[in-house]
């Protein structure tokens, strides 16, 4: 056991601090933390608060007595499409089902597993479970990650996502006939209240911005082939967005309807990324085909 302390930045100015919580232990419940809060686990600036305490810039929250839960994380020879490399990064063409990092119950077969073992370095920023993960895709998401090799082109790269300069463009199959040939979502996105395990729409005073724009590529009638592009990097956020649009993705088990084809995942594909590469300032651009289980539902819809 040991204490834990997390300094409020910015972006996490006014929140409460249940909720800030909330986003470091998304395996609690909202009641356990307000317990942890309530027993005087929990303290800010030294000082046992109550759950609904607004933050301030530098508040420095203390979790008593925090156990550190460790992983055995090891490399494992599973094959992955790297499509481009060199001495600061790779990026990877990731597969739909294919978990990007371990976590406590599933701790082999994972993206980090066959990128400890294919690559010689990798950034130590987000410790020994995401070694070189900048950012994530979702489980059932396929396409185009970004990984760091090592912790200068980590923070040059997570400043581009944070500053928008890096251009992350997916598509997607909708159900529905989208009204608007483009457009753009904007939400506050949290953790749901009924559904830990899932993020919902939320009013102004909660959880983060999230920023969606989407074009229509094509009309089937009851689908709508779409671009996404992402302004901000919420959990879930393409899907949640869509959901709440009313045109949820096709074959999201999680946060859309029953489908008709027969899919293992949602057909949601990062097919494009664009950033600068951190030592060389050289703009990169990478682009990747439609796995072919997508292929196949568009070309069903196009008969």
């Amino acid at each position: 056991m040991e204490n834990k302390h997390i300094k409020v930045d910015l972006k996490n100015i006014g929140q409460r601090l249940d909720v800030f919580l909330s986003t470091f232990f998304s395996d609690f419940t909202r009641s356990h933390i307000k317990n942890m809060i309530e027993n005087g686990n929990v303290l800010v600036n030294d000082k046992k608060v109550k759950s609904g305490t607004k933050l301030k810039l530098d508040d420095d929250i203390c979790i008593l007595d925090y156990e550190v839960k460790t992983l055995d994380v090891k490399p494992e020879n599973i094959d992955i499409d790297i499509v481009y490399e060199d001495d600061d990064l790779a990026v990877i063409n990731k597969p739909q089902g294919l978990v990007v990092h371990p976590a406590n119950g599933n701790e082999n077969g994972t993206l980090v597993n066959a990128l400890l073992f294919h690559l010689k370095n990798l950034s130590g920023i987000n410790g020994v479970i995401r070694p070189g993960i900048v950012h994530r895709l979702d489980k059932n998401t396929s396409g185009l990650l970004i990984v760091a090799k090592n912790d200068k082109a980590h923070v040059s790269l997570a400043k581009q996502i944070e500053t928008k300069s890096c251009h992350r463009h997916y598509i997607a199959l909708c159900n529905g006939n989208f009204k608007d040939d483009e457009g753009e979502i904007v939400t506050n996105i949290a953790r749901s209240k009924k559904d830990r395990k899932q993020m919902a729409v939320c009013g102004e005073n909660e959880g983060k911005r999230a920023i969606t724009n989407y074009k229509v590529l094509k009309r089937y009638g009851d689908y709508t082939f779409v671009e996404f592009v992402l302004q901000t990097g919420r959990t879930h956020q393409i899907r949640v967005h869509a959901k709440y649009i009313g045109h949820s993705i096709v074959g999201d088990d999680v946060y859309g309807n029953k489908c008709k084809f027969k899919l293992n995942g949602q057909l949601l594909h990062a097919y494009k990324i664009e950033f600068t590469q951190p030592t060389t300032n050289e703009r990169l651009s990478f682009t990747c085909p439609l796995p072919d289980y997508f292929q196949k539902v568009l070309n069903k819809l196009d008969n």
